[in-house]
């Protein structure tokens, strides 16, 4: 049990991290400082990202749950598929200022659903 703790306690850790570098750079560019592209906020998600996916894999591997069984961790990937594709549209300077407004309140809405998802599976869905 103690792997599933610290890999669950580095999931929710890396999960929170990867909420609030994406609402940095959306404040940034928002403020219109594009320069983060150049420096560590434009790669450093992606190792972060990376580690809460082995995170989750690893969880998924201790204990058991698996999607398409337990449909709260298969509602979990939907979301997050749908919170990948909004964050890009939403951080793509080519897009239209507005199209990238909606994007980012879709992808911060969804991954808002994934982390009310997250606490409370046992009651939505059984654990």
């Amino acid at each position: 049990m103690t792997s599933y703790l610290i890999l669950k306690h580095l999931h929710m850790t890396a999960a929170y991290l990867t909420i609030t570098l994406f609402a940095l750079r959306l404040a940034l560019d928002g403020c219109g400082r594009s320069g983060w592209r150049q420096g560590p906020l434009r790669w450093v998600p992606h190792v972060n990202d990376t580690v809460l996916l082995l995170a989750a894999v690893g969880l998924v591997v201790v204990s058991g749950w698996m999607p398409f069984v337990h449909h709260w961790l298969t509602l979990k990937i939907v979301l997050l598929l749908g919170y990948i594709a909004a964050g890009a549209v939403a951080l793509n300077p080519q897009r239209t200022r507005p199209v990238r407004w909606l994007a980012s309140l879709l992808a911060l809405a969804q991954v808002g659903l994934i982390v009310v998802l997250a606490k409370t599976k046992p009651l939505l869905f059984g654990a």
